[in-house]
């Protein structure tokens, strides 16, 4: 990807968290894991997120080639975000976050209670 952004980047880690490090943006990418999801259902899915916040973090996904947007010509406008596959790519990172994460919850007494959910092809 000769036309990235990261031009300035010098370490690996800290390239990763440029793609992946914004404040919804993990959770954006894990949601959209094997679906493809409107806005309103990424909002649903991640309420903590203000719809402007979400937009944010949805159009720099889509500018670092992580996620492709599709908008039909209809009225009102459909719009449907999914991964591409450099954004699929990431899903081996996501999913060690997130067996990292249940498992320091578990070591701490804490129940998970947010939507994400391995997918059945990660288990």
């Amino acid at each position: 990807m000769k036309n990235c952004a990261c031009s300035n980047l010098n370490c690996p880690v800290d390239a990763t968290l440029h793609l992946i490090g914004g404040k919804y943006k993990s959770l954006i990418l894990w949601h959209l894991t094997g679906s493809v999801l409107r806005h309103g259902e990424l909002q649903k899915l991640i309420p903590q997120a203000t719809p402007k916040m979400l937009t944010q973090q949805l159009r720099e996904l889509e500018k670092d080639n992580l996620l492709s947007r599709k908008v039909y010509p209809v009225v009102p406008p459909k719009v449907e975000y999914s991964l591409t596959d450099f954004g699929k790519s990431l899903m081996p990172i996501l999913t060690a976050m997130y067996n990292w994460g249940a498992a320091y919850m578990r070591d701490n007494g804490q129940e998970i209670g947010c939507s994400m959910k391995l997918p059945a092809e990660m288990l």
